[in-house]
């Protein structure tokens, strides 16, 4: 299979915090095997800025030494790095100061992409795009993008967005969620809406439930002080479990294009109903496994931060009323896996009265470790005795199903900042979807934390509290296995 490649401009990317630990682990990796596919015009350049004085040799050793750590050994080669290596330049600057800014507008050529990728705490957002713009080095044409968290709650994601709006139209600013750079979260639009199976189906009088799952075998480990001021709901609920429930449920945009879609999910995010208290389930991972407890990796033992997370969500529209949405996410858990199942109910009359083993038809989205798609379907079990229901599954994991193609399918990183170079914001949240997200977010925390609540404890290597299985369950459901 051929893939089809669309063309990028020639750029200049700057990557602001560019001895960072993403910069090491997913930027400059992501940006080589981009080079590699072809997909870099030859006189591109990466432009990396950050504190540290070095010079353009010393910088090219620390990102030679990240892709012999992050690109796997069958994925690079010495021409490709070399080559690789003589497109990047550093320059020492001063985020929050004048030192160095100079120094980086003499770098910039006039006449190609400018893109400025802030790699650094948030904090200094406000303080790059402004001397981004005093320095003349930003320009109408130009554009950056934003890591995550875009604010810890409604008032300081509106702050940040007005510090950016200073500075930048809309159109400029691509808040990056790496979830949706995935080709399976992709592919789940391409199932939806290329594809006149699913479609007519795709509505509540047909499926029973959503499950959502993201699932982690580590801890919080070194992050533990900062995690314990976040929590799984801000960290996963609010932003990537929130963008896979926005393209399960939306409404068919009018065409495929950035505002189209991404007005779309923000519908969804406005319809959501308000969460109960039970209709959550909040939990702490115990020591275990020759590792800390999560107290102690957050340093504080009175912590009532959540490291897990199970909600049951309601949205308030035609097409969803009555089908619930079951969100989980949480760390230390039984294995690493990230799925979207969606679970059709049963036919409205069974002809098959002797049957005893029917199950439902069960779509499953793999997001992470092997991303493919999974439909399980009824089938008449073989040989005689009568007739015998089994289940099996339609399994596609691209890997095997795409050949060669589907071995190398990009990371979601080199996806997504490609997507900036080209000025494509379909697969980056928007301001307003930023800000309804944590407004419907807020009262759930603020009413968890007014009345006190204590997260349930819970054992590494297990599927998380046993409350979160009661969720299912007094509903006659239950959760689908972690493996």
């Amino acid at each position: 299979m051929v893939s089809r490649v669309i063309p990028v401009d020639t750029f200049d990317l700057v990557i602001f915090g560019g001895t960072g630990d993403l910069a090491r682990r997913k930027i400059l990796p992501g940006l080589y095997r981009r080079f590699t596919g072809g997909q870099m015009p030859p006189d591109s350049r990466i432009i990396a800025a950050a504190r540290s004085e070095m010079d353009d040799a010393a910088y090219r050793a620390q990102v030679r030494a990240a892709l012999e750590e992050f690109v796997p050994a069958g994925k690079r080669d010495e021409g490709g790095i070399s080559a690789f290596l003589e497109r990047i330049h550093y320059v020492a600057i001063d985020a929050t100061g004048t030192s160095g800014w100079a120094d980086l507008k003499k770098m910039m050529r006039p006449d190609v992409v400018r893109a400025f990728y802030f790699s650094v705490a948030p904090s200094l957002f406000g303080a790059l795009a402004e001397r981004l713009h005093e320095n003349g080095i930003a320009g109408p044409q130009s554009r950056i993008v934003v890591e995550k968290p875009f604010g810890r709650d409604l008032e300081s994601a509106r702050a940040l967005n007005r510090v950016l709006a200073l500075h930048f139209a809309e159109e400029q600013i691509y808040r990056i969620d790496h979830y949706l750079g995935k080709e399976t979260v992709q592919n789940l639009m391409a199932v939806r809406f290329a594809n006149i199976l699913f479609e007519p189906l795709w509505k509540a009088q047909y499926i029973d439930h959503v499950q959502i799952t993201v699932a982690e075998t580590v801890g919080v480990g070194g992050r533990g002080a900062y995690y314990d001021t976040s929590g799984a709901m801000r960290d996963m609920v609010q932003n990537h479990l929130m963008q896979l429930l926005c393209l399960i449920a939306m409404e068919p945009p009018y065409h495929f294009d950035p505002n189209a879609v991404r007005d779309e999910k923000l519908k969804v995010i406005r319809a959501l109903d308000p969460v109960p208290p039970e209709d959550i389930v909040r939990g702490q991972y115990l020591a275990g496994g020759g590792q800390e407890s999560y107290v102690d990796h957050a340093g504080n033992p009175r912590s009532r931060t959540e490291s897990y997370i199970a909600l049951k969500v309601h949205i308030a529209n035609w097409r969803w009323k009555g089908t619930p949405f079951y969100l989980r996410t949480g760390k230390r858990l039984r294995a690493r896996a990230s799925e979207i199942a969606i679970t059709f109910r049963e036919p409205p009359h069974s002809i098959f009265d002797d049957a005893e083993d029917w199950r439902e038809n069960v779509l499953v989205i793999r997001l992470q470790p092997d991303e493919g798609i999974n439909l399980k379907v009824m089938i008449k079990e073989p040989g005689p005795g009568g007739m015998r229901l089994t289940q099996v599954p339609l399994d596609m994991s691209f890997a095997e199903a795409l050949g060669p193609d589907g071995e190398d399918i990009p990371d979601a990183y080199e996806r997504l900042i490609m997507d900036v170079i080209r000025g494509n914001q379909t697969l980056f949240m928007r301001g307003d979807e930023v800000e309804a997200a944590w407004a419907w977010a807020d009262p759930i925390i603020a009413a968890w934390e007014r009345r006190g609540d204590r997260p349930k404890t819970y054992e590494p290597g297990t599927s998380g509290p046993e409350d979160a299985l009661m969720l299912m369950h007094r509903d006659g459901r239950r959760w689908r296995e972690i493996r």
